[in-house]
């Protein structure tokens, strides 16, 4: 696991958010409870303390594409 994260549950289950700081503060939200792979959902500068709703939003949307792919490959 990185040094500095955190689960982000509200995005979706095994959602993970690594911090990176420079002069900016990065955010990446992955998930990697998959077997095949590591899934990237978002990558953004944090710019407030929160993180924005569009930014769960758009990472959610992205894990439930992700699942969507993973099921349809299982059905083939």
């Amino acid at each position: 696991m990185p040094s500095d994260w955190k689960p982000m549950p509200t995005v979706g289950s095994g959602v993970v958010e690594i911090r990176l700081y420079g002069r900016l503060e990065h955010r990446v939200l992955y998930v990697a409870k998959f077997q095949e792979a590591i899934y990237v959902l978002h990558a953004f500068d944090k710019k407030s303390r929160s993180t924005r709703k569009a930014d769960v939003d758009l990472a959610g949307s992205r894990l439930k594409e992700v699942e969507a792919s993973r099921r349809s490959r299982k059905e083939d």
